[in-house]
C-alpha cells in the first residue's frame, strides 16, 4: 500500500514539489549529521566552493564575503550516505511521486551555507544541467538543520514545472551556471525530505543568521528514461535503488561502458 495518499501526490502533481515532514530522524539523523559535519572538516575547503561565482577551473574563487560549501557524490565519501538512499520510506515516496517502480540514483551532493553568509542561489531548473527525454529525473532533499527565509531556506515557484524548460540565460552571458529571470519560501525543520520535480523552478536566500544551513540532496530518475546528452559524468550514475533496468546493456565487450 502507497505510504502517500492521494491527497498528496495530488499536490506533487499540481505543484511539483512535497514535503515529507520527520522522514529522517532519532539515530539515524544523528549519525547523518555527524558525518556530513567531518566529512567537510576533513575536505580543503577552498576548493569545495558552491556559489554561482567564478569558474569551474579556478575552483570558483571570488571575492565576495559570501559562500556555499559543496561535495558531490557523498556515498563515495562515506557508506552512512549510501545507506540513506535506501531508506524504504524515502523510495516509497519516490515511487509514488516518479508514477515507476524503478528508481536509479544519478548523484548526490551536500551545500552547506554557513552562518552569517551563507550565499544565495539564483532561480534555476536543474533540467538544463542534465536533460532527460521523459522528464523523470526528481530530486530529494533531506535538511539536517531547520531552515526558514533567514538561514537560506529553499525557494520554489508551485506549479513551474508545467511551463516545460525555460530560458536559460546562463549561457547567453558565457556563464557556467542556468537559471531563469518567483518563489514560495519552503520552511523545514531537521529531518524533512522535500522532493520536487528538475523542471521546478527553484532557488534560495542567503543566510544572514547565526544558524547553519545543511543539507543532502539525491537526484533519481526511471533508468528506461534517456539523456538527451550533454550531461557531465557521474560517478555511481544508474546504480539502482529499487526495481531493475531493463536497458542495461549485458554484454562482456561492454561491460565496462556506463549505458
Amino acid at each position: 500500500m502507497s505510504r502517500l495518499r492521494e491527497e498528496q501526490v495530488q499536490f506533487y502533481r499540481d505543484n511539483g514539489y512535497i514535503v515529507l515532514k520527520n522522514l529522517v530522524k532519532g539515530k539515524e539523523l544523528q549519525r547523518l549529521t555527524e558525518e556530513y559535519d567531518d566529512l567537510f572538516r576533513r575536505k580543503n575547503e577552498a576548493k569545495t566552493e558552491s556559489s554561482w561565482v567564478g569558474s569551474e577551473q579556478n575552483h570558483r574563487v571570488s571575492d565576495s564575503p559570501y559562500t556555499v560549501k559543496g561535495i558531490h557524490n557523498l556515498q563515495m565519501h562515506h557508506a552512512v550516505f549510501g545507506r540513506y538512499l535506501y531508506n524504504e520510506e524515502l523510495l516509497d515516496a519516490m515511487e509514488d511521486l516518479m508514477g515507476t517502480p524503478n528508481i536509479a540514483l544519478h548523484h548526490t551532493k551536500a551545500h552547506f551555507k554557513p552562518p552569517e553568509k551563507g550565499a544565495a542561489y539564483p532561480m534555476h531548473q536543474d533540467y538544463h544541467y542534465f536533460p532527460y527525454e521523459k522528464d523523470t529525473m526528481t530530486a530529494a532533499v533531506l535538511f539536517l538543520d531547520d531552515a526558514d527565509v533567514e538561514n537560506g531556506t529553499l525557494f520554489v515557484w508551485p506549479g513551474s514545472h508545467k511551463f516545460g524548460p525555460l530560458e536559460d540565460f546562463g549561457p547567453k552571458e558565457g556563464s557556467d551556471f542556468h537559471y531563469v529571470d518567483q518563489a514560495k519560501p519552503v520552511i523545514v525543520k531537521a529531518g524533512d525530505v522535500v522532493i520536487f520535480s528538475y523542471l521546478m523552478l527553484h532557488g534560495s536566500t542567503p543566510n544572514l543568521s547565526s544558524r547553519p544551513r545543511r543539507m543532502f540532496l539525491a537526484q533519481m530518475y526511471d533508468p528506461h528514461d534517456k539523456p538527451k546528452g550533454g550531461e557531465k559524468v557521474q560517478p555511481g550514475k544508474g546504480w539502482l535503488l529499487r526495481g531493475f533496468n531493463l536497458n542495461r546493456d549485458a554484454t562482456i565487450a561492454r561491460r565496462a561502458v556506463d549505458s
